[in-house]
């Protein structure tokens, strides 16, 4: 085999957050034929980072802001026929990533699996109280803040998904429903199977699902768990010498499991439900229009 090859992807799973990507990653990664990026979400065609950069955007250290760290993403490749990334951002961020999936990889195969806009965005926010990253309630953001919440603009897929069939051939795009996955994991990897080009038939361990909403029992203990702070930092340095750094994060997981209780657990959030469907109805309908899918289901709490 030549080494120098380069490898870039045939396809890209571009959307959308919190519908199941994590376990569709876990899931492909079985399939011999498939080759995935070691870093799940690369983000690199999210935006146009070496024009950021000279600008002066400031960005995370681990980031791949270059194409020779992309590439870097593939370099591992051997013998698989499809080769690909997971980066549900792509979806929200078409107005740039359009423009650099034709610059770096114009003729890979794009696939989106979508979730029903209310079901997306409570899992959304809940993931972000988790992580105590949300300081506004759910209820305010949609009266007052829907025009600016990204937890609310990213369910509205009509513009975004049109977006893509107007840059790319249909044949190109495909359009997946988080619903089939939940209703039957084994068909709906076949599915992409099929889309990418590799056998259908093998069968994928999905007994294992990724990152469960929940939400913690303790405020102040769910801060100590997963925001930087001295007690962190000290535990860290007093495991780094027994625990792997993988090792380290399955504690910390474990930990934070143990001071969450399940959505189911919580208060149903009914109220929210009903207010973010009368915002997306009509994205729905249009939505449902663009990709002759029946989406009824969506329309009812």
């Amino acid at each position: 085999m030549d080494h120098s090859t380069v490898h870039l992807p045939n396809f890209i799973i571009f959307g959308v957050q919190k519908a199941g990507t994590t376990s569709v990653y876990n899931y492909l990664k079985q399939h011999p034929e498939v080759y995935l990026s070691p870093v799940k979400e690369t983000n690199f065609l999210e935006k146009d980072w070496p024009i950021l950069i000279e600008q002066g955007h400031r960005y995370k250290e681990k980031k791949i802001v270059t194409f020779e760290q992309y590439k870097d993403q593939f370099k591992g490749v051997t013998n698989e026929i499809a080769i690909g990334e997971i980066s549900p951002n792509y979806l929200f961020h078409h107005h740039t990533s359009i423009q650099l999936i034709k610059r770096y990889v114009p003729n890979t195969k794009l696939i989106a699996i979508l979730r029903n806009p209310v079901d997306r965005a409570i899992s959304d926010y809940l993931m972000h109280v988790r992580e105590g990253q949300s300081k506004t309630p759910l209820k305010e953001q949609i009266q007052h803040k829907a025009h600016k919440s990204f937890v609310i603009l990213k369910g509205y897929y009509y513009q975004q998904v049109k977006h893509y069939f107007e840059e790319f051939s249909r044949e190109q795009v495909s359009i997946l429903l988080y619903d089939d996955l939940r209703k039957d994991s084994q068909k709906f990897l076949q599915e992409i199977y099929k889309i990418i080009g590799v056998n259908p038939y093998f069968e994928a361990n999905t007994s294992q699902k990724s990152q469960v909403a929940q939400v913690p029992k303790n405020e102040d203990i769910n801060k100590l768990l997963v925001k930087k702070n001295p007690i962190r930092s000290l535990s860290a340095t007093l495991l780094k010498p027994i625990l792997s750094e993988e090792k380290r994060q399955q504690l910390r997981s474990f930990l934070i499991s143990l001071n969450s209780k399940s959505k189911n657990e919580i208060d149903s959030l009914d109220e929210e439900k009903e207010l973010l469907l009368n915002l997306y109805r009509d994205d729905i309908l249009k939505l449902q229009d663009l990709l002759e899918r029946d989406l009824s289901a969506w329309l009812s709490i």
